[in-house]
């Protein structure tokens, strides 16, 4: 059994689980599929907010897609999670792609 079809399978038993759902996300990023990645990403993002690995790759994705506005907007409530969650080197991750990004 392939990865994504691994993970399909937790999903299935548990459809809330932001881990497994991240997991998937990344693998269709390998495959890429960027829509359904983004998809994943955003429904973890709106339920919890405080999964902060996310806003990462989802804002890596909307740069690779040419959607920097977005991208951007992304990363700043990303850094704002991660301080408000003490996340000191998620915090640092994303503020670096920021300014990678901006200046």
């Amino acid at each position: 059994m392939d990865r994504i079809e691994k993970l399909n399978e937790f999903l299935n038993s548990n459809p809330a689980d932001s881990f497994v759902q991240h997991a998937l996300a990344l693998e269709y990023i390998k495959l890429g599929d960027d829509e359904k990645a983004r998809k994943l990403f955003e429904v973890i993002l709106q339920r919890e907010p405080g999964y902060v690995g996310s806003y990462y790759h989802l804002a890596k994705l909307l740069e690779r897609n040419d959607n920097v506005v977005e991208a951007i907007r992304i990363y700043e409530k990303g850094m704002e999670e991660a301080k408000r969650a003490g996340e000191n080197h998620v915090y640092g991750e994303l503020k670096s792609a920021y300014e990678e990004l901006t200046f």
